[in-house]
């Protein structure tokens, strides 16, 4: 992973610097706007495996193969376990409406099976092709959210905090354990992401807990295990 994806990410996922501004400020910036579709439990979800309900499974598997097949997501795939959080679709789109017709038109959505929850997400362009045919393969997502102790200012000891998660993300990196990490851009509760490579959800949990801003509660991180086509990350 790059340095500068990196420090950029960070200043804006702590710092809450609006994307656009930072962009403008920043023409060296390598950030690519994204959009990140979570889906989610819809008003018709059925865990049961009826003859219907596995048609539609499969419906959605091959949409989700067309979508990656065609570039218009960059990856993608189920998050396992029984929470609300089903499964996330990642885009490259001309605009937010773009994507977001893109995952209304997923055959479990237009069901009624999986509803979307749309968020703008800022990373490099370091996600490469899929391997043909698609096979998936665990890593493991976290969530940074807004922790109990978050403060929008900034003062000397956020400063001294954010240097020090800057610090601890790079050496993850550096483990190439950490292998992609970026903000989101609508300033909500959610704050950005991290994505490991690593054997499992306990050894993920563990190098998030090493962050300096989630062990002072600035930040908090819900991590899950996700299943991504082979090939694509870094």
């Amino acid at each position: 992973m790059k340095l500068i994806m990196l420090l950029t990410s960070l200043v804006l996922v702590l710092l809450s610097v609006p994307i656009d501004a930072q962009q403008k400020a920043d023409p060296a910036s390598k950030l690519v706007e994204f959009h990140m579709a979570l889906l989610k439990r819809g008003p018709h979800w059925e865990a049961s495996e009826t003859p219907q309900v596995k048609e539609l499974h499969q419906q959605h598997l091959a949409y989700f193969s067309s979508l990656i097949e065609t570039g218009k997501a960059v990856i993608g795939g189920p998050i396992i376990g029984d929470g609300e959080l089903r499964g996330i679709y990642v885009f490259k789109a001309k605009n937010g409406a773009e994507a977001r017709a893109w995952a209304d038109a997923d055959p479990g959505v237009k069901a009624g099976n999986l509803v979307v929850e749309m968020h703008p997400w800022w990373s490099e362009e370091v996600m490469k092709k899929a391997a043909i045919p698609i096979k998936l393969t665990p890593a493991y997502l976290g969530f940074l959210s807004r922790g109990a102790k978050w403060t929008p200012e900034k003062t000397p000891q956020t400063e001294e905090l954010q240097k020090a998660h800057m610090a601890n993300m790079n050496k993850l990196a550096d483990m190439k354990k950490l292998v992609v990490a970026g903000p989101f851009g609508d300033n909500g509760q959610l704050r950005g992401i991290f994505v490991f490579k690593v054997d499992s959800l306990e050894e993920a949990k563990q190098l998030a807990d090493t962050d300096p801003a989630v062990q002072a509660g600035r930040l908090a991180i819900d991590m899950h295990k996700w299943l991504v086509p082979e090939g694509i990350l870094p």
